[in-house]
């Protein structure tokens, strides 16, 4: 963001800087803004708030929302939606706009001026008609009263077009050869008219008679004003009822400050109700300017009040900070004006620019005390700069008064005690904006009843008498002025380590003593629980098992809850035992682990039984087999 300043009026340049092509991807964006500093600072309100090559004419609808903007090439409009911050559309026009108007509170009625005479009107779909004027347009204005299109432009006479009925009227007869620019008071509907003979006409839309006439010219023109040519009004605007601004073409008129972009300008519109300029220029980007002066930041920016508020309490370099703006009177007192069309001044505007440097070495040699002047004035600021760092606060706050009278009484004997050496003193506690909610918010209250509190406050007690007793032991040895050598802390070192050994056998008997305390306490609450317990009557409860189920003692369920206990391997090692689980090496070299599910006692004795049926059939075989073989040997035998 770039600072300028002209007559103690401060301009952020929110459009400065550099701007990315569009075909770069976002890769290579993202490598550019790690390596250059100007493309990482910069600040991009509007995505893509750019022309291909120039911008024309640049304007705001009624309700704030939309920014609208023409240039070319090719011709076209584009159309910003604020709430957004990006491109809402774009349309291609025929020809190049001299100027255009939003009809409605949006986007959806716009009519264009092109410079082949054209009057173009869109609708919010896109392009609804065409019609052409017979001379070339430079301005008009909207009557909504009457729905009466204003022309002025290369001709004396004023071109009416009504919307209403499709037509074009009588024409408004002037007594200017050309006519540069229009406007319409929307209080009560006076059509004024800028001429190149520098005259201002007022028209009565209602008589179609002009009601009013102002040399604009005649009286611009004074003694100490230098122009070459006749002024001609290139600007025109209502303010209310009764206020009228009117620009001239030699720049005539009290200056409030002055923008020096490096283009061109195009068109200048001022953001509503706010302090935002935005501008159109010979040059792809468009402007974006804020005076904090004007008025604050649009809604859909209001962090911009934010950011200049910070930049203000951290000022840095502006853009004329190596330079020194002097009027020609300034040149007298200091003896200057010989260098007036050297290369040591740069004219601008009612003034010059001169070396910051020059101009200090010469007013050193003009008024050889300013340096004393400077002198005293920066020692009055640190002095104010102590004093603010003090504490202020006079009255106790609501929460943790305790802690804050304490930090009171610390803070006064700090700035009390002068044999302490030399510090950077550090901002209180209680004038510090991060821990202001601790004395404000009663949730922060400090519980003293609680055990943390109980425990730890023997050693802050003890550290604040500590504090203390050093402080009159200083005060005595200093009203002695006996001793030729002392300690940096103001005492014998041995008297210190017995005062602190003292000091620490004191807090541990504290300590102690609360511990004490609080098992006490807790003694008693158990006690108290115990016979709440004893006098509770215990009823049987009953439970029901479900169909299929058979009763286990609780037996069975302790143990399952001892075995659940136990780690994974215990258990392992548990199932292994019981037959339930076999561990195989696999051919890969891994474990593999196998579970079977427990039979109850019905399914074993159903396995014992098939298992006797399956050994008697194996006996029961095996005879037979002997039988048949003994039969088949008698047979042979015989």
């Amino acid at each position: 963001m770039q600072v300028s300043s002209l007559n103690e009026v401060k301009i952020y340049s929110l459009s400065c800087g550099k701007s990315l092509p569009e075909w770069l991807s976002d890769r290579k964006k993202r490598a550019l803004q790690k390596k250059d500093v100007d493309v990482r600072r910069r600040i991009e309100l509007i995505q893509d708030f750019e022309m291909p090559t120039v911008c024309t004419t640049i304007k705001v609808s009624k309700d704030g929302q939309y920014i609208l903007a023409t240039g070319t090439y090719k011709p076209r409009v584009r159309c910003y939606d604020t709430y957004q911050l990006s491109l809402k559309f774009e349309r291609c026009l025929d020809s190049e706009v001299v100027t255009f108007e939003i009809l409605s509170d949006d986007y959806s009625k716009i009519v264009f001026l092109h410079n082949d005479r054209y009057i173009e009107f869109h609708s919010q779909s896109g392009f609804y008609y065409k019609t052409r004027i017979p001379k070339f347009g430079r301005d008009f204005s909207y009557h909504y009263p009457s729905c009466d299109l204003y022309f002025v432009g290369a001709s004396s006479e004023v071109y009416r077009l009504n919307l209403e009925q499709g037509r074009y009227l009588n024409p408004l007869q002037t007594d200017a050869a050309e006519n540069n620019v229009c406007d319409i008071n929307s209080e009560h509907g006076l059509f004024a008219t800028g001429t190149i003979e520098g005259r201002v006409e007022c028209w009565d839309p209602r008589t179609r008679n002009r009601v009013g006439l102002l040399d604009c010219a005649l009286n611009s023109v004074t003694a100490d004003s230098e122009i070459n040519n006749l002024p001609t009004i290139s600007a025109l605007k209502f303010n209310g009822a009764l206020t009228m601004a009117v620009g001239t073409s030699t720049g005539q008129g009290k200056i409030f400050t002055s923008l020096e972009p490096e283009h061109d300008l195009n068109d200048v519109c001022l953001y509503p109700n706010s302090g935002m300029l935005l501008t159109a220029n010979e040059t792809p980007k468009m402007g974006i300017y804020y005076i904090p002066v004007l008025g604050p930041a649009p809604r859909w920016c209001s962090f911009l009040d934010n950011l200049t508020e910070e930049l203000e309490e951290n000022p840095e370099s502006t853009v004329y900070d190596d330079y020194k703006f002097v009027t020609k009177k300034d040149l007298e007192n200091l003896g200057l004006t010989h260098l007036i069309g050297s290369p040591f001044l740069r004219a601008y505007m009612h003034g010059f620019f001169m070396d910051i440097r020059l101009y200090h070495k010469v007013k050193l040699m003009v008024n050889p005390f300013a340096y004393e002047e400077y002198r005293k004035d920066k020692i009055r600021q640190k002095i104010e700069e102590t004093r603010a760092q003090r504490v202020q606060l006079k009255k106790l706050p609501k929460v943790n008064k305790e802690l804050a009278l304490k930090l009171i009484e610390e803070e006064e004997e700090k700035q009390k005690s002068t044999w302490k050496k030399k510090v950077k003193s550090l901002p209180s506690i209680l004038t510090d904006d991060r821990f202001k909610v601790m004395f404000e918010n009663p949730d922060f209250q400090v519980d003293e009843e609680s055990e943390e509190f109980r425990l730890l406050n023997p050693l802050v007690s003890k550290i604040s008498e500590k504090r203390k007793k050093k402080l009159r032991l200083l005060e005595q040895q200093e009203l002695r002025e006996k001793e030729e050598e002392e300690e940096p802390e103001g005492k014998p070192s041995d008297a210190e380590s017995s005062e602190s050994s003292d000091d620490e056998k004191a807090w541990v008997e504290e300590v102690r003593k609360q511990r004490r305390l609080l098992q006490q306490e807790e003694k008693v609450k158990r006690q108290e629980r115990l016979k709440e317990d004893q006098q509770t009557v215990l009823k049987p409860q009953f439970y029901e098992i479900k169909a299929g189920e058979e009763f286990r003692s609780f037996k069975d369920s302790a143990t399952k809850q001892k075995l659940m206990n136990k780690t994974l391997e215990d258990r392992l090692k548990i199932e292994a035992k019981n037959g339930t689980l076999s561990v195989s090496d696999t051919t890969v070299g891994s474990k593999q682990l196998t579970f079977t599910l427990k039979r109850s006692e019905q399914q074993k004795k159903q396995q014992e039984a098939e298992k006797l049926h399956r050994q008697e059939r194996k006996r029961l075989r095996r005879s037979a087999g002997h039988l048949k073989s003994r039969h088949k040997r008698g047979r042979s035998f015989h």
